[in-house]
């Protein structure tokens, strides 16, 4: 049975409005209570992300890998060689973002990007001997920076918020390429 507002409860007394998150489109309801940005997810998962990079640079530096080029380089060494329009969904990223860094790792003679015999407006990519090898090498320090990125939690505690991240993401899962945002 649904406990409405200003209802009683065994264990907790009223149940006011004040205890009750805003319902979406209640405008006056959240003007009266705020909403700190340390309590909105997606404010918590974009600062996570951000403390994740940094970790990841300082860690990972040795290699001049960003996460994003270490996750084509993971995503080609586990399919041998892809399409950059299959490589862009298998990190989830656009394809724009997708291409500039292989571009980039191809100008450092990590990834060969070519033509594709079966469709020429297609680019095929696959790793070169130097791209496995960085990938090999910097395996171990990449999992030491993903460690990291979770040590406050602990073990148990840090594969349970992995388990509900990808509840959450595949949740979503069919929503893979960010919107195109109007300019301002």
């Amino acid at each position: 049975m649904a406990i409405g507002r200003g209802e009683k409860t065994a264990t907790t007394g009223p149940n006011t409005a004040a205890d009750q998150p805003a319902a979406p489109g209640d405008d006056a309801l959240a003007l009266l209570h705020p909403w700190p940005l340390e309590d909105r997810p997606g404010f918590l998962i974009r600062r996570l992300h951000q403390i994740h990079v940094a970790l990841f640079a300082e860690i990972c530096a040795a290699h001049k890998v960003t996460p994003l080029q270490y996750s084509l380089l993971s995503a080609l060494c586990a399919c041998d060689s892809a399409d950059q329009t299959t490589l862009a969904a298998m990190v989830a990223l656009d394809r724009t973002t997708t291409t500039g860094a292989l571009k980039r790792l191809e100008a450092r003679g990590l990834v060969q990007r070519g033509k594709s015999a079966e469709d020429r407006r297609s680019h095929r990519c696959r790793l070169t001997v130097a791209g496995r090898a960085l990938h090999g090498a910097m395996e171990a320090d990449a999992r030491r920076a993903h460690a990291q990125t979770l040590a406050p939690l602990g073990v148990e505690d840090g594969a349970a918020l992995v388990a509900l991240l990808k509840r959450v993401v595949a949740a979503f899962g069919d929503r893979g390429e960010p919107p195109t945002l109007p300019a301002f």
